[in-house]
């Protein structure tokens, strides 16, 4: 027989410590941070500001991870509204010289909110989309790595995508140029 911790899902009662979730957490939430304020100095700023709010309301948080992204967009949007004079030279180069500043908003907030969505979604869901766009594997590189079908990458990510579509357009956001 198993032991009894292997088949019960964790509470939110038994999440691990704060600690465990720093060290797992901070290197993703720098890179995230990271590509909203295009400033390394501001994303470590960010990220420490997160999980220090996080600490303060660690017994009322059952989810830390969204939580915590949510957390990082909000303090990053926060900085640049307050900033939003500074030259982010290092910005413009990345991005479009011809884009107007409220396209570059746009892309920003949709990136925001997909990155929110992708820390809600089920590890497995998450990994497909890395492997395939981040990656950019092809489908029977993914089914190798995931030993799963290749038909089954096309379908769980066409669903993957689908729901995020949908849940982008709940959130308001409809689509993009180009």
């Amino acid at each position: 027989m198993e032991p009894e911790s292997d088949t019960v899902p964790v509470s939110p009662s038994d999440k691990a410590p704060i600690e465990d979730w720093f060290q797992n957490e901070e290197s993703p939430l720098l890179r995230y941070a990271y590509t909203l304020v295009k400033r390394r100095e501001v994303a470590e700023e960010v990220v420490q500001e997160a999980f220090m709010r996080l600490h303060q309301h660690w017994h009322e948080v059952d989810q830390p991870r969204p939580w915590l992204y949510r957390a990082v967009r909000n303090l990053s949007l926060n900085h640049l509204r307050k900033h939003k004079r500074e030259d982010l030279t290092e910005s413009e180069d990345e991005s479009s010289e011809q884009d107007s500043p409220d396209d570059q908003a746009s892309r920003m907030e949709v990136m925001v909110n997909v990155r929110m969505l992708m820390a809600e979604m089920k590890q497995d869901d998450r990994e497909l989309l890395r492997l395939k766009y981040e990656e950019n594997l092809s489908y029977a590189h993914i089914s190798e790595k995931l030993n799963i079908g290749i038909g089954n990458v096309g379908y769980r990510l066409h669903n993957v995508l689908k729901t995020l579509g949908d849940s982008l357009r709940q959130a308001g956001i409809e689509g993009s140029k180009g």
